[in-house]
């Protein structure tokens, strides 16, 4: 399950883990019109970590999920 807010200067998503065993917390994606932040509690260090991606970080990532293994340079076309 997922759900989809927008706020003032981001959309915020936020992914529940809904498997039957060992579910994680849930994780919460902030997208800002420069960045995307990933962010999960931690319950060991009782706090929220954060990871935070560039828009060309995000690009990279959303491609390499559909590649197979391998080292790739993207180009925009122009």
């Amino acid at each position: 399950m997922f759900t989809i807010e927008h706020e003032f200067d981001a959309t915020v998503i936020t992914l529940v883990d809904e498997g039957d065993s060992h579910l994680q917390e849930d994780v919460i994606v902030n997208a800002f019109e420069d960045c995307v932040t990933i962010e999960q509690f931690d319950a060991r260090l009782n706090e929220t970590r954060r990871v935070t991606l560039s828009m060309t970080q995000l690009r990279d990532l959303a491609a390499a999920l559909n590649l197979p293994e391998g080292v790739y340079h993207l180009r925009r076309d122009t």
